[in-house]
């Protein structure tokens, strides 16, 4: 998590969040097969994803959510909280290649006294192809 606190009072609608890269390896998907329990095969045995046409193994989506869940919980700083994320899943991202998590404020809002700010995220692979993407609300502290 970031050291920097972002408040409400600085984000603007269409400001972008910072940029989180990421580059999982065949090695934190077998990690995390073991943590979530999938252990579907595509996850890490790569003659078997090679063999259903996959270039590689695959991401866990859920895996990317979490990624996504970084980048938003970075930016929000120790006093902002996700009280809302949604993720679809569009596309498969291959283990050993960067994609990068972006997000941009869509709307910012007080509502009962809190600051609501609604992005919308995305993971892009090298090719600038969005394979995640969804929504988030965030609650930032109010600079007073």
């Amino acid at each position: 998590m970031s050291s920097v606190q972002t408040y409400f009072n600085d984000i603007e609608s269409g400001m972008n969040l910072p940029v989180l890269a990421k580059t999982p390896t065949t090695r934190q998907l077998v990690m995390y097969a073991g943590a979530s329990g999938d252990f579907y095969e595509v996850h890490y045995d790569i003659e078997f994803a090679r063999a259903r046409d996959l270039s590689g193994v695959i991401v866990h989506g859920a895996l990317k959510s979490g990624f996504i869940g970084q980048l938003l919980s970075d930016w929000a700083g120790i006093e902002g909280t996700i009280k809302r994320l949604d993720i679809q899943y569009r596309s498969m991202d291959v283990a050993n290649s960067t994609m990068w998590c972006k997000g941009i404020v869509r709307s910012k809002q007080i509502v009962d006294g809190k600051g609501i700010v609604e992005c919308d995220v995305w993971i892009e692979n090298a090719s600038g192809e969005k394979t995640t993407a969804g929504s988030a609300s965030i609650l930032l502290p109010i600079r007073v």
